[in-house]
């Protein structure tokens, strides 16, 4: 076995197993519900199968997640656990431990006009010296209360399968949230959930140090990297936390509503960059 999760089922078991199958001809990814994946050595092939009591749309909810992120870092692909929008021909990036509110900001943005390029995986690409975010799949997953700050209602949107309480933002679809299809240069990026007692509402920037161990704990498959593919992504992830600003929401999520949160960001963005093309005069 290469892989364990820490999480355990009710049962005592691993959430989670990974193995090398037929002398490493293959990776083997199991849940504990059933659903497999399997992996060929140059990670070119993938295969699914799901017992009978589960779905293909509960079988995509891991493709399109942890799946996905495995496969795009094993094939070399940086990869954050974040989300993404557009504003003004430019990308910002939030980041942020689970329940955060990352993908609930996403589609708060999403609610006011703003092409989202990806929730939960952040593939990070270097064109002419600057780090892109290449757009994902068109959807954000939110839970239900998420769905109810958002929309009013937790049934507002539908759920992802049957089995999960999730539900599913399709972009596009309904005529007034959108897709970004283009890959972004990232502008900013946003730390979601970390407030500092005592202190008003603001946004303040993050020392490159604090961001780089902010980076570090926020990507995919770190626990399943070896040492070269470890040392490889610090590189990559030194460079960004170099030459992309990070800066943190300080406020609660539980004092500050998604579009307020939206506007706090969205005015920092404009003074942000204002100064930035005062500097590059």
């Amino acid at each position: 076995m290469r892989y364990a999760s820490t999480f355990l089922t009710q049962v005592g078991e691993p959430a989670l197993q990974i193995w090398d199958e037929q002398d490493g001809e293959f990776l083997s990814v199991r849940y504990s519900d059933g659903v497999e994946f399997w992996l060929d050595r140059r990670f070119r092939m993938l295969w699914a199968h799901w017992p009978a009591n589960s779905s293909l749309e509960n079988t995509l909810s891991y493709l399109l997640g942890p799946i996905m992120g495995l496969l795009l870092r094993l094939r070399g692909a940086v990869c954050l656990h974040a989300s993404a929008v557009s504003i003004r021909d430019r990308s910002i990036v939030f980041v942020g431990s689970e329940g955060a509110g990352k993908s609930t900001t996403a589609a708060a943005f999403a609610q006011q006009g703003f092409p989202v390029l990806s929730d939960d995986i952040v593939v990070l690409v270097e064109r002419e010296q600057q780090f892109h975010v290449l757009p994902a799949y068109k959807r954000i997953n939110l839970w239900s209360d998420s769905v109810k700050l958002l929309y009013g209602s937790p049934d507002a949107l539908p759920q992802i399968a049957p089995e999960w309480e999730k539900r599913c933002l399709k972009l596009g679809e309904d005529g007034k949230t959108q897709f970004e299809e283009r890959a972004l240069p990232i502008a900013l990026m946003y730390v979601l959930g970390e407030s500092t007692p005592n202190l008003a509402k603001s946004v303040v920037p993050i020392s490159k140090r604090t961001a780089m161990m902010t980076l570090v704990t926020n990507t995919y498959a770190t626990n399943f990297l070896n040492a070269n593919q470890r040392a490889e992504e610090f590189v990559v992830l030194s460079r960004l936390a170099a030459s992309v600003p990070m800066r943190k929401i300080n406020a609660r999520r539980d004092t500050v509503g998604p579009h307020e949160m939206c506007t706090m960001i969205r005015e920092d963005f404009a003074r942000t960059t204002s100064l930035e093309s005062l500097f590059d005069r």
